[in-house]
């Protein structure tokens, strides 16, 4: 998720699950849930996501955009992803306002993950994937990996520009709409279903009514699914 550049300094705080998350005390809202920040972007946009968008399309490559990169943690587990399904990943990641720094040290995502048995990849190999993550604010397109292509801007999405039919998937992880009320306006998400191919997917944490209305008014398939825990529901939408 993003910041705005008059925002106070976001500060380390440990979720219920053990994974970090940051609180941006002007918002009074935490970059992810403090119910557990992995447990939510597994659930949110890895389950129900990327990996719903290989099931069901059942190809070996795939372009993603994420509105709102934050932290990097949804785009790490995409690399693991990436890793253990043996696909070609094209990642883009908007974030106006990049975390300070020193947090990318501090947030403990590749020790937690490392710690999962289902991942075969040690601490060092994801600590130093995710500092990738975070190299500058506004680059050309390099590889993580052989199979993992980032491009990172640092436009917001109501200037970013690509043409029409680019993404596969969308992960949507945005401020909530009663803080970043702009953003899950009608026009952003026309702007959102321009940018993605037939059938692709959407994913969010949010299921707000009116993110119903405006994404079923772009005649787009809406699916309201169980949320993570604390949350009772998120939404998955289909061009």
């Amino acid at each position: 998720m993003g910041t705005q550049d008059t925002m106070k300094e976001p500060q380390l705080i440990t979720t219920e699950d053990g994974s970090h998350s940051l609180w941006m005390p002007e918002l009074k809202e935490s970059y992810h849930s403090t119910h557990g920040a992995i447990q939510e972007a597994q659930h949110v946009f890895i389950h129900h996501g990327l990996l719903h968008w290989l099931n069901s399309e059942a190809k070996s490559s795939i372009n993603i955009l994420e509105v709102g990169l934050g932290t990097g943690l949804n785009a790490l587990l995409t690399y693991l992803v990436s890793l253990t399904k043996q696909i070609q990943v094209a990642y883009t990641g908007l974030e106006p306002f990049p975390i300070p720094r020193k947090y990318v040290q501090s947030l403990n995502y590749a020790t937690q993950l490392a710690q999962q048995t289902s991942n075969a990849v040690t601490y060092q190999e994801l600590q130093a994937v995710f500092e990738k993550l975070h190299r500058g604010t506004a680059i050309a397109a390099f590889r993580i990996a052989d199979h993992f292509l980032l491009r990172k801007s640092n436009h917001s999405l109501q200037v970013f520009s690509v043409p029409s039919n680019t993404f596969d998937l969308i992960y949507f992880d945005a401020f909530s709409p009663n803080k970043q009320p702009t953003m899950w306006s009608m026009d952003v998400l026309q702007k959102v279903y321009q940018m993605m191919k037939y059938r692709g997917i959407i994913v969010t944490y949010c299921a707000q009514g009116r993110l119903k209305r405006h994404l079923k008014q772009l005649g787009m398939q809406v699916e309201v699914l169980p949320g993570p825990p604390g949350k009772r529901e998120m939404i998955r939408a289909r061009k």
